[in-house]
């Protein structure tokens, strides 16, 4: 099965193969090594790419010649993009036959491109059994450790993540980071809480200073409504225009818990234009699912009125449905009924939570990642963690016991699929025929955190102690290196908090 309709780009002037074994048994049949292309359906320099530079009759030739060709969709493939980008996309990774990593770059012009290509194939031709020595003997010290220390779940966690998110925010705009600028809605979140438990006034302050500089950057479209997904600048500016379904779900929600908490009307309007581009610009009507992003246009983004941008035409978005940034959105939109004071949210809410139910879980499975007319890829931890905690969520808002006795279905399955003998969950299954870094894998701690606040909150509907104790197992397993984390560090301690309250 090929990536290239799928993926947009089936006009090139080469076909490129989607990850199978069949690829990579291609790449050994004919000795070469792989080119691995991993591109984001709306990413602007991906559409770059194909157009001016992998379409270019010179670098097709050249790939054709000397490498199998891969194309994945990150979105679609969210375990191959963990393991292989580089920095973001486009990323082009040069593999072995056994798909070990040699070498990768992301956007190159074609010259550059081609003298690379050139690099890598003859390097390979003359080095192959060294290449493959090497790689392998560095995949095997890189496995992750078999054992996992656990350590205890303490107040001293929760003080360590406050002054690291207090330490390391934008004094003056808010939020973090001195370049590429993301919001940390996981952040903003334990900010609020500690807020609330210690009256710690720099924490007020900083969800604040935040959230009323995005909601006034260029980072906020204050023409559609909803958020780009990243500013490369201190202040919110010069933002990449793609708009994605997990970045507005998520600010969604954290515009929605601050207008609560601290009463601030502007986040109530962010909040009620963020949820009128989901529901009108990425919202299927016929699934009731949300797509996955509208595509970056520069262009029609720097327009201004509604006018000037219906004749410029608006971006097209995604189609593919995605399980955990729908979940996302469904634990959002539930929360926003009852902020708004609107039934509106709440119906669309489980309009969408019946699609995930109906089209892409199964009882043995669980959640399958992504829907394109049919459903792909079970068993990715992302689904299960973000599809379980919408489950709660729904038994919670409607207290239907119906949504209670999936999400019992789904905790179970998750648990025998995916659960670490050393503590917390893998962030995919078991493959006895993956290849190159897919045969390994790893545990994702923002992924475990959500999961375990998902346990402890099962635990709780249906007083069986048994997910308590996975949920507290889980955060353990964190606690002696959980500072790595980045700002992602805070998910972990609204989950440790939510343990010891």
């Amino acid at each position: 099965a090929r990536a290239a309709a799928a993926s947009g780009f089936a006009t090139l002037r080469m076909e490129w193969l989607d990850w199978r074994e069949v690829a990579l048994a291609t790449a050994r049949r004919r000795g070469c090594p792989v080119l691995l292309y991993v591109r984001a359906a709306c990413c602007r320099w991906c559409h770059e790419l194909e157009a001016r530079v992998l379409s270019d009759a010179r670098v097709a030739a050249t790939i054709r010649a000397h490498f199998v060709a891969i194309a994945v969709d990150k979105d679609r493939r969210p375990d191959i993009d963990a393991r292989y980008q580089r920095g973001g996309w486009p990323t082009l990774a040069y593999l072995d036959d056994q798909g070990e990593l040699i070498a990768s770059d992301s956007f190159l012009e074609a010259p550059q491109l081609l003298a690379r290509l050139d690099l890598v194939a003859g390097y390979w031709l003359e080095n192959r059994d060294t290449i493959r020595r090497r790689l392998a003997e560095a995949a095997e010290s890189t496995t992750p450790s078999t054992t996992v220390q656990r350590g205890e779940l303490s107040r001293e966690i929760l003080d360590n993540v406050a002054r690291m998110l207090l330490d390391t925010s934008d004094p003056v705009h808010g939020g973090w980071g001195a370049q590429h600028k993301f919001p940390h809605p996981e952040a903003i979140d334990f900010a609020l809480i500690r807020w609330s438990q210690t009256g710690d006034e720099a924490m007020r302050k900083l969800v604040l200073r935040t959230l009323r500089n995005m909601q006034a950057g260029e980072i906020h479209d204050k023409v559609d409504g909803g958020f780009y997904r990243y500013a490369t600048a201190p202040d919110w500016s010069g933002p990449h225009h793609e708009k994605v379904l997990d970045s507005n779900a998520q600010r969604l929600f954290a515009y929605l818990e601050s207008f609560q908490a601290l009463g601030d009307a502007s986040f109530r309007a962010t909040a009620e234009d963020i949820l009128s581009f989901l529901t009108t610009t990425l919202l299927d009507p016929e699934t009731g699912a949300f797509r996955g992003s509208q595509d970056a246009d520069p262009a029609y983004a720097h327009l201004t009125t509604p006018a000037a941008r219906r004749a410029h035409g608006a971006p097209p978005c995604d189609a593919t449905v995605f399980a955990n940034w729908n979940a996302m959105a469904v634990s959002s939109l539930l929360k926003a009924s009852v902020v708004l004071e609107r039934s509106e949210p709440r119906a669309q809410a489980l309009r969408t939570l019946r699609f995930l139910r109906d089209e892409m879980h199964d009882e043995r499975d669980g959640f399958y990642h992504y829907w394109d007319g049919t459903y792909h890829l079970p068993g990715m931890l992302t689904d299960q963690a973000y599809g379980l905690r919408a489950l709660i969520d729904a038994v919670q808002f409607t207290g239907d016991s119906e949504y209670l006795d999936t999400a019992r279905t789904l905790a179970r399955s998750t648990v025998t699929t995916l659960r670490s003998e050393h503590g917390g969950f893998w962030d995919m299954r078991h493959d006895p025929g993956a290849r190159g870094s897919l045969r390994r894998r790893v545990r994702s701690l923002l992924e475990n955190s959500v999961m375990a606040e998902a346990l402890l909150r099962l635990a709780h509907f249906t007083r069986e102690s048994e997910w308590a104790d996975v949920a507290h197992e889980t955060l353990a397993s964190f606690a002696l290196d959980y500072r790595s984390g980045g700002q992602v560090v805070a998910g972990y301690a609204r989950a440790v908090d939510l343990w010891l309250h």
